[in-house]
């Protein structure tokens, strides 16, 4: 299974830098706070260690936050029956 979670910063730029099915994303967190910064390019300076794997109830991450399946489904019924 590819990596999906938190994972140490292969790049060593910030202390956590989240993956996408096996990819490094934009989302990076330092000292607890999340942020937004592209992977840079170029070869890992290390191989990246799990931190916090991601929930199941996580969909794939796009570069913004994450689907809970219920408020979409909420989101759903509700736009479609003009609530």
């Amino acid at each position: 299974m590819a990596e999906e979670g938190w994972y140490s910063d292969p790049y060593r730029v910030h202390d956590q830098r989240w993956f996408s099915d096996g990819t490094p994303t934009i989302l990076v967190r330092d000292r607890g706070t999340t942020s937004k910064d592209p992977p840079p390019d170029g070869p890992y300076l290390e191989q990246p260690r799990l931190i916090e794997s991601a929930p199941d109830h996580l969909l794939r991450h796009d570069g913004d936050a994450s689907v809970d399946p219920v408020d979409a489904a909420w989101t759903y019924f509700t736009l479609s029956s003009g609530f």
